[in-house]
């Protein structure tokens, strides 16, 4: 929206510089985003006074004029536009004068005849060719009324001016329009508006002996009023609405077609102006359109309509889709006589959809779509009238011939002086909040410290108490909010809490070992939710989600990441490391909060190592994604163990659960051959952990142990025993029975063959033994060992 402070002077008086009135605006809400000052670049522009012209003897296209400028003698000027005669009041660029970009004005000899100035178009005063009357479009600019030479013709054409360009939010629809605006200046310098005249001064006849109205749909359309001005003339409107227009980005047409854009702008409700005698009825039908129906647009369009479309007819043919444009027969033209004026209330959600679909969007239509003042819908029609009858001699006709009803013009909401100073923080006695209210132009009834304020239709971003605050807090000054430093009743140096000091080292961790964090969304598809869940829990549904794939909160990391594994691997980026950390969503019935749970997963495909210079690569297998668990365990000094499982998606024979104790914790697999061939991956190994499980393992005081100054011993055992048995178990017992002298039992191999039965496995495990206090002897080793040999039998291992 373009601001004019010449214009918006006519409504509210500040005598404040447009940059202080910008930032004043800007300030309290209403973003300022350019000024654009009309007379930068202009200089020594007048008014000036064709007195004779004469063919240049030297050129078929040039007229050597005699100008009268004000000053003493007329001065000689060779102009060569096409519409230039004698007799013509114009604008003059006087030698020493400039025009935009920087084009400076010198005497000058055109084919060999003196030119002292130029006669200037307004193209070449820096007005945008498409907002130039078409009469001008091609030449000089010629005044329509007398204007005395020598005069300044930036003030002659009003364009002694500044223009503020509003970046508006959809909440402030209100300073879309010049009264809007005006109204929020005289709130914030606390001025009187005066609003223009809208009262035609006589009225003759009956409206509603020239008309009759039907609404089909008042939910669609709320509110239709017309009104009929009779006999007006088409000229062109007076050089004061021709410029203001202009300066707003309007062509001007005509006075009729001039005064509807004139009031749009003026109360930001949008008119359109019918020539009754071709509307072809004295009946005005506003309904949906019917299927397949078609119009004729103002633009020269055929338009085919949807029965969501919102339009005039004539009883019969659709004559403007509602809101939006008018139709071509029924337009104002050269030959009109009667005009109908029609101001309604559109439903916003209809004018956006056709708008939107037809790529047809007008200054109307912005106005329907953000919501208009219903109590500025009749005021700008009789407005309109009073012009047609100023400036078009047209004759009004008593009364308006109107179908609905406007509602409340006002908001009751109720509000105390201590919600307000509780709320922002100030200190305001209810004297100055009424005042407040009284300058935004909001009726106040009083009651000790409770106001009920009726907020106005124009404000329909105000409907609740906060909205009132806020206007309080503005309009009072952002500014005057007071001061203050936070009350710290107990405070701290600002250290890293455990958790996200240890998340650091885990990231860090993972980063380490090859892994790239990945981000994915929380939400998945109800078909894949409970893939991978380590519990079985009620999954949580989205009422309105955004798509099938993102309809359910998800329970594990692991499908996202294994989509992300496919993208990259579609993309040839085959050795794929990935982590995430972040949140799955477990139900707890209707009516209850989910829990949240942090999981830390992560899934690995491809070489691990590749050193191309020494012909090596070491491809990703179970035991390095077991390895990657292992030092997240390390690192947070903690101990898992392992035990085979089997859980749908995975490898049936390589995944291990992780245990915590006797805490199930996550798990660490191989994808199942299936899914890995579904989403065309190799061989891909995942870990998942609850890494809120993790967190709560406090661990205490590091205890630093002396470097054992004893040699240890170490012996190799072999047993026999059934295939299905865990190694877990094996490697328990022997700690249970290895006293304190054991210090590590490892699995150094499997073998499962020839010369082993069917249902055996044959294990080799390497003991360690150590005393830290006293040198091992063969007696104290071989005791132990016994015990734990011993142990093994009981539990049906064979020792080989």
């Amino acid at each position: 929206m373009l601001i004019s402070k010449e214009w918006l002077s006519e409504y509210v008086t500040v005598e404040q510089s447009v940059e202080a009135l910008a930032e004043k605006i800007t300030r309290t809400g209403i973003e300022v985003d350019d000024i654009v000052d009309l007379t930068e670049g202009l200089k020594n522009l007048v008014v000036g006074y064709v007195e004779d012209i004469q063919p240049h003897p030297n050129a078929d296209k040039l007229n050597i004029c005699q100008v009268n400028i004000g000053e003493e003698e007329t001065v000689q000027i060779v102009c060569g536009a096409p519409n230039v005669n004698k007799g013509q009041t114009v604008i003059v660029a006087k030698v020493g004068g400039r025009l935009p970009g920087g084009v400076k004005i010198k005497r000058a000899k055109l084919r060999g005849e003196r030119s002292e100035g130029m006669i200037c178009s307004l193209q070449e005063i820096g007005i945008p060719s498409n907002v130039v009357p078409k009469a001008f479009e091609d030449g000089i600019y010629v005044f329509s009324t007398e204007v005395e030479p020598g005069t300044s013709a930036l003030e002659a054409l009003y364009l002694e001016d500044q223009m503020m360009e509003f970046d508006l939010t959809p909440n402030r629809a209100d300073a879309l329009s010049m009264i809007g605006t005006a109204y929020e200046v005289a709130a914030l310098y606390d001025q009187e508006l005066h609003k223009p005249t809208h009262q035609p001064t006589t009225e003759e006849g009956s409206a509603d002996s020239e008309l009759s109205v039907t609404v089909e749909d008042e939910d669609k359309v709320p509110y239709y009023s017309t009104r009929v001005v009779k006999n007006v003339s088409i000229a062109p409107s007076p050089l004061w609405m021709q410029m203001r227009l202009i300066k707003a980005g309007i062509r001007p047409i005509n006075n009729v077609v001039d005064i509807s854009n004139y009031v749009l702008l003026e109360y930001g409700q949008p008119l359109h102006m019918f020539d009754q005698d071709q509307i072809g009825s004295d009946h005005i039908v506003v309904r949906q359109a019917k299927e397949d129906e078609t119009m004729t647009t103002l633009d020269d369009q055929q338009r085919e309509l949807e029965t969501g479309d919102i339009v005039i007819t004539n009883g019969k043919d659709p004559i403007a889709i509602a809101g939006i444009m008018g139709g071509d027969f029924s337009e104002v033209s050269d030959n009109t006589r009667n005009v109908v004026i029609e101001g309604a209330i559109f439903d916003p959600v209809s004018i956006r959809h056709t708008s939107r679909r037809l790529n047809l969007r007008s200054e109307s239509s912005s106005r329907f779509e953000k919501g208009i003042a219903t109590e500025f819908v009749d005021e700008a029609v009789d407005r309109a009238s009073y012009l047609l009858e100023q400036y078009a001699d047209g004759t009004v006709q008593q009364g308006r011939v109107a179908v609905g009803n406007l509602g409340e013009f006002e908001t009751p909401i109720e509000i105390t002086v201590d919600k307000v100073n509780r709320t922002i923080g100030f200190n305001l006695s209810a004297e100055d909040i009424e005042a407040i209210f009284n300058q935004l132009g909001f009726r106040t009834e009083r009651q000790d410290d409770t106001f009920t304020v009726y907020a106005p239709s124009r404000r329909k971003d105000i409907s609740i108490q906060e909205d009132l605050i806020e206007e309080i807090a503005r309009i009072y000054g952002y500014d005057a909010l007071p001061s203050t430093l936070p009350v710290f009743k107990q405070v701290t140096h600002g250290e890293l809490t455990d958790k996200q000091a240890k998340t650091r080292i885990i990231k860090a961790t993972l980063e380490g070992a090859g892994l790239n964090e990945a981000i994915n969304y929380s939400l998945t598809s109800k078909e894949h939710a409970r893939d991978y869940a380590l519990t079985d829990r009620p999954t949580i549904d989205l009422l309105m989600p955004m798509s099938e794939a993102h309809a359910t909160l998800r329970q594990s990391l692991i499908p996202h990441l294994v989509d992300a594994t496919a993208y990259n691997i579609a993309r040839k980026n085959h050795d794929v490391r990935l982590y995430e950390l972040g949140r799955v969503f477990f139900g707890n019935g209707e009516g209850e909060l989910p829990d949240e749970v942090t999981y830390l997963s992560g899934i690995m495909t491809g070489n691990y190592v590749v050193n191309k210079w020494q012909g090596k690569q070491e491809e990703i297998d179970f035991f390095i994604a077991k390895g990657v668990v292992d030092r997240v365990a390390e690192k947070l000094d903690l101990t898992f163990d392992y035990e085979a499982a089997e859980m749908d998606g995975l490898h049936p024979g390589r995944t291990a659960r992780v245990k915590l104790g006797e805490d199930v914790i996550g798990f660490v697999a191989e994808l199942h051959p299936q899914v890995e061939k579904d989403n065309d991956l190799k061989r891909t190994y995942v870990f998942e952990l609850n890494y809120d499980r993790l967190m709560e393992e406090t661990v205490g005081f590091i205890n630093y142990k002396q470097i054992p100054r004893y040699p240890g011993v170490s012996r190799d055992i072999a047993l026999m025993v059934n295939r299905d048995k865990p190694s877990s178990e094996i490697i328990q017992v022997i700690r249970e029975h290895g006293e304190d002298i054991l210090q590590n039992a490892e699995v150094f191999d499997v073998y499962e063959g020839e010369h082993v039965a069917e249902d055996e496995k044959s294990i080799a495990i390497r003991l360690s033994y150590l005393d830290t206090e006293n040198t091992l002897t063969d007696e104290r080793v071989n005791g132990v060992h016994d015990e734990i040999l011993k142990a093994l039998e009981e539990m049906g291992a064979t020792i080989r």
